[in-house]
Protein backbone atom coordinates (compact mmCIF):
# COMPACT_ATOMS: atom_id res chain seq x y z
CA UNK A 1 0.00 0.00 0.00
CA UNK A 2 1.34 3.43 -0.97
CA UNK A 3 1.35 5.90 1.90
CA UNK A 4 0.06 9.31 0.83
CA UNK A 5 1.77 12.45 2.16
CA UNK A 6 -0.98 14.31 4.02
CA UNK A 7 1.07 17.45 4.60
CA UNK A 8 1.09 18.65 0.98
CA UNK A 9 0.29 22.36 0.66
CA UNK A 10 -0.98 24.16 -2.45
CA UNK A 11 -0.39 27.68 -3.70
CA UNK A 12 -0.81 29.55 -6.96
CA UNK A 13 1.86 31.91 -8.31
CA UNK A 14 1.95 34.11 -11.40
CA UNK A 15 5.13 35.72 -12.67
CA UNK A 16 4.96 36.11 -16.42
CA UNK A 17 4.88 33.41 -19.04
CA UNK A 18 4.07 30.22 -17.20
CA UNK A 19 6.21 27.94 -19.39
CA UNK A 20 9.57 29.10 -18.07
CA UNK A 21 8.38 29.71 -14.54
CA UNK A 22 6.90 26.22 -14.27
CA UNK A 23 10.10 24.67 -15.57
CA UNK A 24 12.27 26.42 -12.97
CA UNK A 25 9.86 25.98 -10.04
CA UNK A 26 9.55 22.29 -10.87
CA UNK A 27 13.29 21.89 -10.21
CA UNK A 28 13.06 23.13 -6.61
CA UNK A 29 13.47 20.40 -4.00
CA UNK A 30 10.20 19.84 -2.16
CA UNK A 31 7.95 20.55 -5.15
CA UNK A 32 5.58 17.64 -5.60
CA UNK A 33 3.56 18.78 -8.63
CA UNK A 34 3.02 21.75 -10.91
CA UNK A 35 0.30 22.60 -13.40
CA UNK A 36 -0.04 25.70 -15.57
CA UNK A 37 -3.30 27.55 -15.97
CA UNK A 38 -5.12 30.77 -15.22
CA UNK A 39 -6.30 32.60 -12.07
CA UNK A 40 -7.48 36.02 -11.07
CA UNK A 41 -9.93 36.73 -13.87
CA UNK A 42 -13.62 37.40 -14.22
CA UNK A 43 -14.63 34.88 -16.91
CA UNK A 44 -15.23 31.19 -16.20
CA UNK A 45 -13.70 28.23 -18.04
CA UNK A 46 -11.09 30.19 -19.98
CA UNK A 47 -8.61 28.81 -22.50
CA UNK A 48 -5.15 29.95 -23.52
CA UNK A 49 -6.63 31.75 -26.54
CA UNK A 50 -9.10 33.63 -24.30
CA UNK A 51 -6.42 34.71 -21.85
CA UNK A 52 -3.80 35.59 -24.46
CA UNK A 53 -6.23 38.14 -25.91
CA UNK A 54 -5.60 40.06 -22.67
CA UNK A 55 -9.16 40.93 -21.70
CA UNK A 56 -10.23 38.22 -19.24
CA UNK A 57 -8.40 39.55 -16.18
CA UNK A 58 -6.55 36.25 -15.71
CA UNK A 59 -2.86 35.84 -15.05
CA UNK A 60 -0.85 32.92 -16.41
CA UNK A 61 -0.54 31.00 -13.15
CA UNK A 62 1.17 27.93 -11.80
CA UNK A 63 -0.58 25.63 -9.35
CA UNK A 64 2.14 24.35 -7.05
CA UNK A 65 1.86 21.43 -4.66
CA UNK A 66 4.76 21.30 -2.23
CA UNK A 67 5.80 19.43 0.88
CA UNK A 68 6.17 21.97 3.71
CA UNK A 69 8.31 19.44 5.60
CA UNK A 70 10.95 19.88 2.87
CA UNK A 71 10.19 23.36 1.48
CA UNK A 72 8.59 26.13 3.47
CA UNK A 73 6.18 28.52 1.80
CA UNK A 74 8.61 31.31 2.73
CA UNK A 75 11.49 29.62 0.90
CA UNK A 76 9.26 28.87 -2.09
CA UNK A 77 8.42 32.58 -2.34
CA UNK A 78 12.07 33.57 -1.99
CA UNK A 79 12.83 31.32 -4.97
CA UNK A 80 9.83 32.77 -6.85
CA UNK A 81 11.25 36.28 -6.45
CA UNK A 82 14.59 35.11 -7.84
CA UNK A 83 12.93 33.72 -10.99
CA UNK A 84 11.03 36.77 -12.26
CA UNK A 85 11.06 40.56 -12.13
CA UNK A 86 8.36 41.57 -9.62
CA UNK A 87 8.70 45.28 -10.47
CA UNK A 88 7.41 45.40 -14.05
CA UNK A 89 3.67 45.98 -14.31
CA UNK A 90 2.06 43.48 -16.65
CA UNK A 91 5.34 42.40 -18.21
CA UNK A 92 8.11 39.83 -18.09
CA UNK A 93 10.80 40.17 -20.73
CA UNK A 94 9.15 40.57 -24.13
CA UNK A 95 5.78 39.38 -22.84
CA UNK A 96 3.45 42.32 -22.25
CA UNK A 97 -0.14 42.24 -20.98
CA UNK A 98 -2.06 41.84 -17.73
CA UNK A 99 -1.82 38.05 -18.09
CA UNK A 100 1.93 38.38 -17.36
CA UNK A 101 1.61 40.22 -14.04
CA UNK A 102 3.23 39.12 -10.78
CA UNK A 103 0.72 37.67 -8.31
CA UNK A 104 0.56 35.45 -5.26
CA UNK A 105 -2.83 33.77 -4.92
CA UNK A 106 -2.73 32.64 -1.29
CA UNK A 107 -4.81 29.72 -0.01
CA UNK A 108 -4.65 30.45 3.73
CA UNK A 109 -4.24 33.40 6.10
CA UNK A 110 -0.79 32.03 6.97
CA UNK A 111 0.26 32.14 3.29
CA UNK A 112 -0.97 35.74 3.07
CA UNK A 113 1.06 36.77 6.13
CA UNK A 114 4.19 35.05 4.84
CA UNK A 115 3.74 36.64 1.38
CA UNK A 116 3.51 40.10 2.93
CA UNK A 117 6.64 39.45 4.98
CA UNK A 118 8.66 38.10 2.04
CA UNK A 119 7.69 41.05 -0.17
CA UNK A 120 8.82 43.40 2.58
CA UNK A 121 12.16 41.54 2.78
CA UNK A 122 12.56 41.72 -1.00
CA UNK A 123 11.86 45.49 -0.89
CA UNK A 124 14.35 46.05 1.94
CA UNK A 125 17.04 44.08 0.09
CA UNK A 126 17.11 46.70 -2.72
CA UNK A 127 18.03 44.00 -5.25
CA UNK A 128 15.39 45.52 -7.51
CA UNK A 129 15.74 49.22 -8.34
CA UNK A 130 11.98 49.66 -8.70
CA UNK A 131 9.22 48.94 -6.16
CA UNK A 132 7.88 45.39 -5.97
CA UNK A 133 4.32 45.43 -7.34
CA UNK A 134 3.41 41.77 -6.85
CA UNK A 135 -0.27 41.38 -5.99
CA UNK A 136 -1.29 39.34 -2.95
CA UNK A 137 -4.79 38.03 -3.66
CA UNK A 138 -7.00 35.41 -2.03
CA UNK A 139 -7.20 32.36 -4.27
CA UNK A 140 -10.54 31.92 -5.96
CA UNK A 141 -10.39 29.70 -9.05
CA UNK A 142 -7.82 28.01 -11.23
CA UNK A 143 -8.45 26.86 -14.77
CA UNK A 144 -5.82 24.42 -16.07
CA UNK A 145 -4.35 25.27 -19.46
CA UNK A 146 -4.64 22.84 -22.31
CA UNK A 147 -2.38 19.77 -22.25
CA UNK A 148 -0.04 21.22 -24.90
CA UNK A 149 0.96 23.91 -22.36
CA UNK A 150 1.69 21.52 -19.46
CA UNK A 151 5.44 20.89 -19.02
CA UNK A 152 5.87 22.85 -22.25
CA UNK A 153 9.64 23.29 -22.06
CA UNK A 154 10.14 19.56 -21.44
CA UNK A 155 8.08 18.84 -24.57
CA UNK A 156 9.73 21.72 -26.47
CA UNK A 157 13.31 22.13 -25.15
CA UNK A 158 14.06 25.01 -27.52
CA UNK A 159 10.85 26.82 -26.55
CA UNK A 160 10.76 30.43 -25.39
CA UNK A 161 11.37 31.46 -21.78
CA UNK A 162 12.19 34.84 -20.29
CA UNK A 163 12.87 33.35 -16.84
CA UNK A 164 16.17 32.58 -15.18
CA UNK A 165 17.43 32.22 -11.62
CA UNK A 166 19.12 35.24 -10.06
CA UNK A 167 21.67 34.95 -7.26
CA UNK A 168 19.96 37.25 -4.78
CA UNK A 169 19.77 36.65 -1.05
CA UNK A 170 16.72 38.09 0.66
Amino acid sequence: MIKKNLSIEVTYLAGGCYWGLESLIGQISGIEETQVGFSGGFINDVTYNNVSAGNTGHAETIMIKFDPNHLSFENLLIEFFKLHDPTTPNQQGNDIGSQYRSSIFYTSPNQKEIAEDVIQRVEISKHWEQKVITEIIAFDKFYPAEEAHQKYLIKNPSGYSCHFKRNFNF
